[in-house]
């Protein structure tokens, strides 16, 4: 035999014992599952913020009954209000997460102004004018779905929807009548309504797992009303009536919260 063929014989015979000797020791190691990328997560949300509230229109069983004719100085305001919320949903991934919240609303002064002219009741003055104050709360509940927008320089903003329920309630309702030294009364009165958002914002990675939330909101919280509205003077009998209606209640909201996922 000649040295070139004992010398490749001797290679081969390496290499045959190195890939037996690999396939040994592989054989030994442990199997271990793939895990799959984490693609979502639960996650807990919470904010505050303020409300800038809107009324479509105050109604009330004897305006502009005939004899009278009404012009509104001011046709209803609330104050801005705090807001608190808390609520849990679902990262499913990089796009889209949903969640459930609760809202509590803060009391928001009202007023409204009215002027009356009178056309054909002797016993009363020609014009006269009505000051309506009262205050306004609510419990919102939403069922809310958003859409990420994607992230850059770990800034998310997104838009949103929402659709649920509104407890509204109006409380310390009041009509001053400077002209003819009088006024009335309403006590309080809640109702549950259809109340559906839109939202916008931006979301901000602080961490992994944390995120700063700047939003808004356009809420429709639907009506409210008050309970049987009474004469403050006993010598005026009170008419019946239903109470005051607050008609189409909706508001501008800006939310600074947080989102903590667990992923």
């Amino acid at each position: 035999m000649t040295k070139s063929r004992m010398m490749a014989l001797a290679i081969a015979a390496g290499l045959g014992c190195g890939i037996s000797g690999g396939a040994a020791v592989a054989a030994d190691l442990p199997y271990v599952e793939p895990v799959p990328l984490a693609t979502g997560g639960w996650y807990l949300r919470g904010a505050i913020g303020m409300s800038n509230q809107r009324l479509g229109n105050l109604e009330y069983a004897y305006f502009n009954e005939p004899g009278y004719v009404t012009d509104w100085i001011n046709e209803g305001d609330f104050s801005s209000a705090p807001t608190f919320s808390l609520g849990a949903g679902y990262q499913f991934n990089d796009w889209f997460r949903a969640d459930l919240t609760g809202q509590y609303r803060g009391k928001a002064d009202f007023s409204a102004t009215q002027r009356v002219h009178n056309l054909n009741n002797s016993d009363l003055p020609e014009y006269f004018s009505d000051d309506y104050t009262a205050r306004k709360s609510e419990w919102l509940f939403l069922a809310n779905g958003y859409v990420d927008l994607g992230t850059y320089h770990g800034i998310t903003p997104y838009v949103g929807a929402g659709i649920g329920t509104s407890r509204n309630t109006i409380s310390g309702f009041r009509d001053v009548n400077t002209e003819l030294n009088g006024g009335g009364y309403a006590g309080s009165e809640s109702q549950w309504n259809f109340a559906w958002a839109l939202h916008a914002g931006l979301g901000f990675k602080v961490t992994e797992n944390l995120i700063f939330d700047l939003g808004y909101s356009y809420v429709d919280l639907g009506n409210a009303k008050t309970d049987t509205a009474y004469n403050s003077d006993p010598n005026w009998p009170s008419r019946p009536n239903d109470g005051f209606k607050f008609k189409n209640i909706t508001s501008h909201d800006v939310n600074f919260g947080i989102r903590y996922l667990f992923n």
